[in-house]
């Protein structure tokens, strides 16, 4: 069955897994390695793009990522494919490096992102290359060794990991490592490989719940979270279906700015600039609002063109009906000068 598109937005989490061709390697030496790393570095500079945590194995790869203007495909395409050309030249061979496209899954930050910055990281461990945790610390192909200190890379994204262990770096680094630890006794973790229904329902007592039809669950097999989660991004995230859409989105967003820019105060320069001002935001969120739920606008194409992320723009969808509330005015009348149509997902 075909996978559906992909689904980015600004600041969406992903956890991607590239895999060598018939299980072969993709490394075959250090060196190998090292220029995918240069790669990576690289784009992290020229993209924006966040690394969170990340291994290299000797047939795949596991990446923990941020994007941010630049969607994941185009970063990944960047990578891989001027890595499969440099090891092609280096090791004098033709042909298809990677096996089929990479897997890129969505991923909810609450509770997955720590439970894969230790699986990723725990991978060489399981695989072999290493023994024991201490050896782990040194290991140079995985970002664990950055996390504790052990090995220096600038452009890995420590900081959001570590603070989420403590404020002092020395205690935030020894929490880390034994929540790693603590890890190891749990295996493989088959609930953040794969498996569709079972991973994006809930877990597996949420697939034996549904088995059993006492619990609705939807279910993505690009999406780690909740089924609330998997429906909101499916909604929002799913790029619009046809070039009509996206020609009617273009054309209704300068005027529900405009309008919403006015009804606030300010300027539609300043909520395009990713102004924190309060009256800013409170503008900005009911663009959201009406963007998403009365024009059908997908939120990543709002969070670019307001220069957010997408969890601010979800944020603006939810809230969005108190600031109307707050502000005295009613959707109708916000709405009429620019010839809205009845409300979307009432």
């Amino acid at each position: 069955m075909p996978r559906g598109p992909r689904l980015d937005g600004p600041g969406a989490l992903h956890h991607v897994i590239v895999r060598g061709i018939e299980g072969r390697p993709l490394f075959l030496g250090d060196a190998d390695r090292q220029d995918f790393l240069d790669r990576l570095a690289a784009l992290v500079t020229e993209t924006s793009l966040s690394v969170l945590a990340w291994a290299f194995l000797s047939n795949h790869v596991h990446l923990l990522v941020r994007t941010a203007v630049h969607p994941l495909a185009t970063v990944m395409a960047r990578l891989l494919t001027g890595y499969a050309g440099s090891f092609n030249r280096r090791h004098r061979r033709a042909g298809h490096l990677f096996q089929n496209r990479y897997k890129s899954i969505l991923v909810e930050e609450e509770p997955y992102l720590l439970e894969l910055v230790r699986y990723i990281h725990l991978n060489p461990l399981r695989a072999g290359l290493v023994r024991t945790t201490t050896a782990l610390d040194r290991f140079p192909w995985s970002g664990h060794s950055v996390l504790v200190g052990k090995v220096r890379r600038r452009w890995q994204d420590t900081g959001e990991i570590l603070g989420l262990f403590g404020g002092r770096m020395a205690i935030a680094r020894r929490r880390y490592r034994e929540y790693l630890a603590a890890g190891i006794s749990r295996g493989r973790r088959p609930d953040l490989q794969g498996g569709g229904l079972r991973r994006s329902a809930g877990g597996w007592e949420s697939l034996q719940m549904l088995r059993r039809g006492r619990e609705h669950g939807l279910a993505d097999e690009r999406v780690l979270g909740s089924s609330e989660f998997v429906e909101k991004a499916l909604h929002l995230l799913s790029p619009p279906a046809d070039a009509p859409a996206r020609m009617r989105a273009r054309e209704v967003f300068p005027a529900l700015l405009a309008q919403c820019a006015q009804a606030w105060g300010v300027t539609s320069v300043e909520m395009r600039a990713g102004s924190r001002r309060r009256v800013v935001t409170h503008a900005r969120a009911v663009v959201a609002y009406l963007g998403v739920r009365h024009f059908g606008l997908p939120a990543i194409e709002l969070a670019r063109e307001l220069n957010v992320s997408v969890s601010a723009i979800l944020r603006g969808v939810k809230g969005g009906p108190d600031l109307l509330r707050q502000r005295g005015l009613g959707e109708a009348g916000l709405l009429a000068p620019i010839g809205a149509q009845r409300g979307r997902g009432k």
